[in-house]
């Protein structure tokens, strides 16, 4: 095999001191050997790839270790070599580099999307603790992506998609702007060939027609602004082809309507000559109105910082201009990895730093609350897409959000307890719902109450991945503890029916079973009955060991459950029948959802009752404390304002309408549906006598199903 020379990346490591580069000299010898035979789908020694990679780091200047761990990044995957092998030889803080990059083919999945949510956790915590994992792994797939042409087409685009969704988001969110534009623009070339091919000769061929304009404009710009007494350094580029594309998408518009093909960029040497060269360019061509943005003032969530104008230039073609000093330019390429590219104590770079850190603790939160890797990966996915909207605190302190966050958004942004007990909101003084939505400048107030609790209606609009895994998180903490309520009484009906009383079953013996069912607590196994994991009566009998006899002897059922109507997540009433007070019911334990409450009549229940251990006896309490949902359907004369009629005398009923819909045939009569809100059947009766009174009404019934 020929090896791939060491000649090449020594090139790229002029900035180490000798004895660093002699120390990735030797993790090349170390990488070179343990992948001795192995070959890229390409033909390529293997070697070739983790060489590549090492270059590409280089390039960004990290450090020592980051460039050994670059070429050392595969071969705990696809070797022998194990961690503690690479411990021993370059070093704790490199094994553990190379820890974070290995994925996890060694452990079986259920699926392929259960491995990769896996791989992304994995890989997100590594990068949560040391940003140096994630800078490598970007490196790592944008080489492959270079290279994706040897892959078949399947996997062509599985791993385009892949770097689309998550790998080129994360770039951008690091602030690794030309790495960002380049994953996008391979993906987009492998995801969709001819749309690429017909997109770029496109372009090449306005190239020709606009060149003249282009050339008009950079002349103009590199005239007048050292007339204006600024030192600026201007250079033009053409737009992107995916860009161009998910504007032509996102506004609907032809190639030929897509006209800022061409972008502008301007640097200067400080902060007020930006300003300086934006009044100067406003005064050489008119500015769009609402096409500026002053990312300086408030940089974006990755520390990108620019001025941004689209001008109107000559022949009427728009020119988008960018304006920055140098030490812009380098955070908006480099990003995060300009704190190893360019050493300094520049206020710009730690203020990237120190947001990078805060968003990838945040990272640790969402994991801690979620624990779910699929869960997480759509948490980190939502997370990576943040059209950016500012808006400030009651103090005056700026907070970004992604665009369509709304006020319970922003209270969990604040702090995870004041989203938890967030119960209104004040934007710019004003009272308005929860879920509005938050535009640029909005000042927010959020208004909290000591016993208030997240609403799993709150789940269908928020926007950040904080908020969502945070809901979520206290909601099934909730449910936990409303399946160990339940739980425990349902574990008391059972004890009963075998003549016994709870507690019997001593400390020591409760002990025993927690240990032998491989449970971590007594609370957990209550839960677990609660949820439907474990049934009731078979925890009974080995809780008490009873002998046969008194199994016998106390086999007449105990008392019945008493549905109360406030248990909570841990008790539901069926859709199919959708029972209430004074109806007979059954219940009927499902697994993970608990105890599901059915009318003695259902049809839907009738099919299941194949599993006598599953059902329940379950009976109203005297005393309900909620109202419940009933499906009513009334038939009328098809006059005007007879719905009006209807719904007051519901109203009048002391009933609640949650829902109303009509049939769309309508004749002589039409038929209404509503969901109405009762305490019980007694109510129900009054709300249908009191409809039967009026004229229009012909017929009238309860629907179960």
């Amino acid at each position: 095999m020929a090896a791939v020379p060491i000649t090449d990346l020594r090139q790229h490591l002029g900035y180490l001191k000798p004895s660093d580069v002699g120390r990735i000299e030797e993790a090349y010898q170390f990488s070179s050997t343990a992948h001795q035979g192995q070959f890229r789908k390409s033909g390529l020694p293997y070697i070739s790839h983790p060489v590549a990679v090492a270059e590409i780091v280089a390039d960004w200047q990290l450090d020592a270790q980051a460039v050994m761990a670059a070429l050392l990044h595969d071969v705990m995957e696809d070797t022998e070599v194990s961690k503690q092998q690479i411990t021993e030889r370059f070093g704790k803080p490199v094994a553990e580099l190379v820890d974070g990059l290995s994925k996890l083919d060694r452990i079986e999945f259920q699926s392929q999307a259960d491995a990769q949510a896996e791989n992304f956790r994995k890989m997100l915590l590594a990068m949560a603790r040391d940003v140096r994992v994630i800078l490598i792994k970007l490196a790592d797939r944008l080489h492959n992506m270079r290279t994706l042409e040897a892959v078949n087409a399947e996997t062509r685009r599985r791993v385009a998609r892949e770097t689309l969704e998550i790998y080129a988001p994360i770039a951008n969110r690091l602030g690794l702007d030309s790495l960002y534009r380049e994953l996008q623009e391979l993906s987009f070339s492998h995801l969709y060939p001819l749309r690429y091919k017909v997109l770029a000769k496109a372009v090449k061929g306005a190239r020709g027609n606009r060149r003249e304009v282009v050339d008009k404009i950079l002349k103009a710009l590199k005239e007048r602004l050292p007339a204006a007494g600024i030192e600026a350094q201007v250079t033009g580029r053409e737009k992107h082809i995916y860009s161009i594309y998910n504007k032509m998408i996102e506004k609907r518009l032809t190639f030929s309507q897509v006209l800022d093909i061409y972008g502008f960029r301007v640097i200067v040497k400080d902060v007020p000559a930006c300003y300086l060269a934006l009044g100067v360019l406003h005064s050489l061509y008119k500015p769009v109105p609402g096409k500026f943005k002053d990312y300086i003032a408030i940089p974006k969530v990755n520390g990108y910082q620019s001025l941004h104008t689209t001008l109107i230039g000559p022949y009427g073609m728009p020119a988008e201009i960018q304006i920055r000093t140098q030490a812009m330019n380098h955070i908006a390429e480099a990003g995060v990895a300009s704190h190893w590219l360019y050493k300094s104590s520049d206020a710009e770079i730690n203020e990237v730093q120190q947001r990078t850190h805060k968003w990838l603790q945040s990272l640790l939160d969402i994991q801690h609350a979620s624990g779910d890797p699929a869960e997480f990966l759509e948490h980190i996915k939502v997370d990576l897409f943040p059209d950016e909207v500012y808006v400030f605190t009651p103090k005056g302190k700026i907070m970004a959000m992604p665009r369509g966050a709304t006020a319970v958004d922003f209270a969990y942004a604040v702090h995870t307890d004041i989203g938890n007990r967030c119960v209104a909101a004040k934007i710019n003084y004003e009272l308005v719902p929860l879920r509005t939505e938050l535009k640029n400048g909005d000042r927010v107030e959020v208004i909290t109450a000591a016993h208030a609790h997240p609403n799993p209606a709150w789940l269908s609009y928020v926007k950040t991945a904080k908020a969502r895994s945070q809901i979520r998180h206290f909601l099934k903490t909730m449910q936990y503890e409303e399946a160990a309520a339940l739980g425990e009484r349902m574990l008391n009906q059972a004890v009963s029916s075998l003549g016994a009383k709870l507690s019997e079953a001593t400390p020591e013996r409760w002990e025993k079973f927690v240990r032998e069912a491989g449970a971590k607590s007594r609370q957990e196994i209550v839960a677990d009955i609660g949820l439907g994991k474990r049934l009731a009566a078979i925890v009974a009998r080995k809780l008490l060991t009873l002998t046969e006899q008194q199994q016998a002897e106390g086999k007449a059922p105990a008392g019945s459950i008493v549905i109360r109507g406030s248990e909570g997540m841990a008790v539901q009433f069926a859709r199919c029948c959708n029972p209430i007070p004074g109806d007979p019911i059954i219940g009927f334990i499902k697994k993970g959802q608990g105890l599901v409450v059915h009318t003695h009549d259902c049809p839907t229940a009738a099919k299941s009752r194949g599993d006598p251990e599953k059902w329940l006896d379950v009976e109203w309490a005297p005393e309900t404390d909620k109202m419940f949902d009933v499906a009513i359907r009334v038939t009328v004369v098809n006059q005007r304002g007879v719905l009006a009629k209807v719904a007051a005398a519901i109203a009048e009923a002391g009933s609640n309408i949650d829902n109303v819909s009509m049939d769309e045939e309508r004749n002589l009569h039409t038929t209404m549906h509503f969901t109405l809100q009762v305490a019980n059947r007694l109510h129900l009766a009054k709300v249908m006598r009191a409809l039967r009174r009026i004229q229009e009404v012909v017929r009238i019934a309860r629907v179960k199903d």
